[in-house]
């Protein structure tokens, strides 16, 4: 056999173990991908759909409002959502109107026919829980887009959610093919 065949398999060998060690690094460490469950966030993603999750995005900055992110539940279950409250804020809605601190907020995002029901932030929130009737430190209402059909932080099994439940912001929606573009 000769040395310069085995020389030439094993660079080659080292090379797709490369590709793949920057392959696995890529998905555990920067982006991941999620399937969308449901018609929590209707219109603007809907079940079937596949979006590109970025890892990083919160490792350089904080969660801003309307960012839609995949956050875990505490069972570790993710969901897709979108973040409309911010620590240190009080969020109520009343007749389709979100209020955040006490100062109507629009969210162009929802569509007439979406109907949120009203909500105080007692409701999400004792004031054990919550001193002085706000959203604490490091922690975020997220709400689905299609109010109706959404778990999330109106709920009492899944409320507000930590800052380390929000696992990225998404980026992209990949699928359906037809579809493919950045999330707003």
């Amino acid at each position: 056999m000769d040395f310069r065949e085995i020389k030439e398999f094993f660079r080659d060998f080292l090379g797709y173990i490369i590709i793949l060690v920057v392959i696995i690094i890529i998905f555990v460490f920067i982006i991941s991908l999620q399937p969308v469950a449901g018609n929590s966030m209707h219109p603007t993603l809907k079940e079937g759909n596949l979006v590109v999750v970025s890892k990083l995005f919160y490792n350089l900055g904080s969660p801003k409002r309307n960012d839609i992110v995949n956050v875990k539940d505490d069972l570790g279950k993710s969901y897709v959502k979108r973040i409309i409250g911010l620590p240190g804020e009080r969020i109520e809605y009343l007749e389709n109107v979100l209020y955040i601190n006490e100062k109507p907020y629009s969210e162009d995002f929802i569509t007439p026919e979406i109907d949120t029901k009203n909500f105080l932030f007692e409701d999400i929130c004792s004031l054990e829980k919550c001193p002085g009737g706000v959203i604490p430190k490091n922690k975020y209402l997220v709400l689905g887009d299609n109010r109706s059909e959404s778990v999330d932080s109106r709920t009492p099994e899944f409320g507000l959610r930590d800052k380390s439940d929000i696992q990225g912001k998404v980026a992209l929606k990949i699928w359906p093919f037809s579809e493919f573009g950045r999330i707003k």
